[in-house]
Parts: structure tokens; C-alpha cells; sequence
């Protein structure tokens, strides 16, 4: 009996081993395999290019004009560049999700300029028997034309996504604007009282006529600059439309020399602080929509091998 106790417990040890191994096998064969690697990220095939245009109307400021000074001062009043429209187009840079720049031209027109002013001066004479007469001369005139202007910004816009597609933006831009005044035309009414003074017994004379010239047409280069503000929707993710307030302050402009029908030359005026507020309906196009790299999923993991006993 004691030679046998050794091997029947090596007999009993290897049937254990051969009960456990099989299941340890299958024991690890019910893990969950590892999952498969993710497919790679979005491609921005042409960057944060976009093309943009631009259509709306504008109201514009009343604008100060003034004149080179004469003897005689000349004060306008009635100025009025009236409202307007324009139309733009532009490319820009979508530099992050928040932060884009852009550069854009555009043509701008108004309903038309027109400003009054009135000339007044006064003068003595004294004749031979040194009797003075004074005759003193109002000068009502009336100008009418159109102005136009190009414009060229440099702006940059920060902007803020919502929901929906929907989102908010605001900035600023720098430039220059070529104001145009063509076709202005002046007509002119001219009253002058004489007066006696030093002759109670002549009772004066008034005498009128009218009077008219045309100016010159001429273009002004000014610094421009504007502020903008307004509401952006994602119609698609190349495709945004926008609906903005803008300020533009357009600088001042000028008339050529005015050639009066009298076959006399004047001085031109000067427009300053031309000034527009504009409703704009816009669009942008991106270039860069993001597309899909090719990809293509893992082969599944083989099943392990297992050994049968």
C-alpha cells in the first residue's frame, strides 16, 4: 500500500490539470474583443476660403458742405444726400470658429444730392455830390446732381454659433472711398435792394433776375471706415446667409468748379461727413466644406485557438 500512495497522487494531479486548462480556454475566450480604431477626422480639402456678396439699402446723414471763402459768406442749408442702395461682393478666411477677415468692393448710389444757399453783401456808393447809395444783394441759389461712391474694406468679424445654426457677429473694417458728385446744377435767384440814405425824397428801387450755372463732375479718394453688426444662419455647412446693420463713414467729397451761365467761374464746394446707415442681406460660400478621408474598418480578430484534451 505504500508504494502505491505516490502514484495515484500523480495520477489525480494530472487529471486536475487536464479538468482546469480547458476551462481557463474558455474562460478567456468569453472577453470582449478590443474595440476597432476610429476612423480619422474630418479633411478641410481647401482651408477657410469663402466668397461673399453683399445687396442693401442706405439712409444717409445730412452732410455739412461748405465752400472756399469769399468776400461774401455763402451759408448753405437744406443739405440732403437723401437714401440709397449698393451692391458688393468679396473673398475672405475663416481663420477659426470664431474669427474671420474678409476684403470687399462695392457700388453705392444715393436718390440724389441737393443743397440751397443764399449769398448776402452789402455795399456803399458815393456819387459826384457825395450823396451814398447802398445797395445790398441777397443771392438764393439752389443745387441739384447725383452722387455715387466705390468703396473698398479690409474687415475682420468675431463671431459667436448659437443654436440651430444660428449666430451673432460683430466687427470692423477699414478702407477707401471714391466719392462722385456729377451732373450738379445750380440755379440761382438774385435780388438787390438800393436804398437813398442821404435822399429822403427817392424812395429806393429793387430789381431781380435769375441766374444758373452747371459744376463740373469730380471723383475724391477719402479714407473710409465702418463698423458692422448682425445675425448669420448656416443654410448648409458651405452656405451661410447674413442680415447686418453697418455704419460707414465715407469722408468728404467735392465738386468741380461751377460755370456760371453769366460766363463767370466759381469756387467748388466741398461735402463733408458723408455718412451712411445700411441694412445688408448677404451670403457667404465656403470653400472649405470638411469631407471624409477614405477609410476603410479593420478585419475582425480570429477566433484563439484552442486545444482539445
Amino acid at each position: 500500500m505504500g508504494r502505491s500512495t505516490p502514484l495515484a497522487l500523480a495520477r489525480i494531479v494530472t487529471l486536475a490539470a487536464s479538468v482546469v486548462a480547458p476551462g481557463l480556454v474558455h474562460a478567456a475566450d468569453l472577453l470582449p474583443p478590443p474595440p476597432p480604431p476610429l476612423p480619422p477626422p474630418p479633411v478641410d480639402f481647401a482651408g477657410g476660403w469663402y466668397l461673399r456678396g453683399d445687396v442693401g439699402a442706405s439712409i444717409y446723414n445730412t452732410p455739412k458742405v461748405s465752400t472756399v471763402p469769399d468776400p461774401d459768406p455763402v451759408h448753405y442749408y437744406n443739405s440732403d444726400l437723401g437714401g440709397g442702395g449698393f451692391a458688393g461682393a468679396g473673398v475672405g478666411y475663416q481663420f477659426n470658429s470664431w474669427f474671420r477677415a474678409d476684403v470687399t468692393g462695392e457700388y453705392r448710389f444715393s436718390s440724389g444730392f441737393h443743397t440751397n444757399d443764399r449769398v448776402s453783401s452789402k455795399a456803399d456808393y458815393y456819387n459826384a455830390d457825395g450823396l451814398r447809395t447802398v445797395a445790398a444783394t441777397q443771392l438764393d441759389e439752389s443745387t441739384n446732381g447725383n452722387y455715387s461712391a466705390g468703396v473698398v474694406l479690409v474687415n475682420g468679424y468675431v463671431e459667436k454659433e448659437l443654436w440651430g445654426g444660428l449666430g451673432v457677429f460683430a466687427g470692423a473694417g477699414v478702407g477707401a472711398a471714391f466719392n462722385r458728385f456729377s451732373g450738379l446744377s445750380e440755379v440761382s435767384i438774385n435780388a438787390t435792394k438800393v436804398s437813398y440814405p442821404d435822399n429822403a425824397d427817392h424812395p429806393g428801387q429793387t430789381f431781380g433776375g435769375t441766374s444758373g450755372g452747371t459744376y463740373k463732375n469730380r471723383i475724391r479718394t477719402n479714407f473710409a471706415w465702418a463698423l458692422h453688426a448682425g445675425l448669420s444662419y448656416a443654410v448648409t455647412p458651405n452656405l451661410k446667409l447674413e442680415l447686418a446693420y453697418r455704419y460707414l463713414n465715407l469722408g468728404e467729397g467735392a465738386t468741380g468748379v461751377l460755370n456760371c451761365f453769366c460766363g463767370q467761374t466759381y469756387q467748388p464746394f466741398k461735402v463733408k461727413d458723408i455718412e451712411a446707415h445700411d441694412v445688408k442681406l448677404g451670403m457667404r460660400w465656403m470653400f472649405g466644406a470638411p469631407v471624409l478621408a477614405s477609410y476603410e474598418p479593420p478585419p475582425p480578430p480570429m477566433a484563439p485557438l484552442v486545444r482539445k484534451y
